[in-house]
């Protein structure tokens, strides 16, 4: 299992482990101000110890999880079973933050309210060892390995120094920072008029031919194609002159 696959991994459990803390409190109170505090203690050592021996070994992340508190203006009747419900993160938030509805089934006056809550997953990553400016190129000397929170941004960061070398930086980053794919420049594998070779991927089957390429093959973008026979298709690029097309 890859790094990036390791730490998703973690941060999936991380959450199921807290679904299941928070589902199995069906007694958890509302006292008239905020959800019981020993709910959230509880939670805090269980996600510990659980993850203490679920993610046991050399390479394995460490995973914490920090439960905030509910807006103390509240007044919340009392209630007998709370259900809980874990959003999925929001598109362009850290993938470690995340509100946990706590609704109550069974009380006196139904309510619902957010308990904010944050994921850290600590693994190794690649940051820079020293001060870096935009536009410089990734050499091995500029990098070394540091644990960093992998769920403290959109992206997951580089672990692989064989993704990073040779790419240049868009924007300047400091000494320990860690490195992600909106911090690289666009690679550009092949210029508009050139020949490519395509991987044409269908349910149960691939071709490969050759196309002209009808626009710059930027990384992350989707390019125009012209076959030989003059279809038009579109494709991403994935490598030096090479593009893969989805049927």
């Amino acid at each position: 299992m890859n790094d990036d696959a390791r730490t998703t991994r973690a941060t999936l459990a991380a959450l199921l482990v807290l679904a299941g803390l928070l589902s199995g409190m069906p007694m958890a109170r509302a006292d008239g101000q905020i959800v019981d505090p020993a709910l959230t203690e509880r939670m805090r050592e269980l996600l510990g110890s659980r993850f203490g021996a679920s993610t046991a070994g050399a390479a394995a992340p460490r995973v914490t999880v920090d439960v905030g508190q509910l807006d103390p203006r509240l007044r919340l009747a009392p209630c007998r079973r709370v259900e809980p419900q874990l959003p999925p993160p929001a598109p362009g938030h850290a993938i470690g933050r995340l509100r946990v509805a706590l609704r109550c089934v069974e009380g006196e006056r139904p309510w619902q309210v957010w308990l904010p809550v944050t994921v850290h997953v600590l693994a190794p990553a690649l940051v820079p060892a020293r001060p870096l400016q935009a536009g410089s190129v990734l050499a091995a000397a500029d990098l070394v390995l540091a644990e960093v929170d992998w769920a403290a941004g959109t992206q997951p960061p580089f672990a692989d120094p064989a993704a990073l070398l040779g790419r240049s930086l868009a924007r300047s980053l400091q000494a320990g920072e860690a490195v992600h794919e909106a911090d690289l420049r666009r690679r550009q594998w092949f210029a508009a008029g050139d020949t490519v070779q395509v991987l044409a991927r269908g349910a149960g089957f691939s071709v490969s031919g050759q196309a002209q390429a009808l626009g710059a093959g930027l990384e992350g973008q989707m390019v125009r194609l012209r076959t030989e026979s003059g279809r038009l298709l579109s494709g991403r690029p994935v490598g030096e002159g090479r593009v893969e097309v989805q049927l």
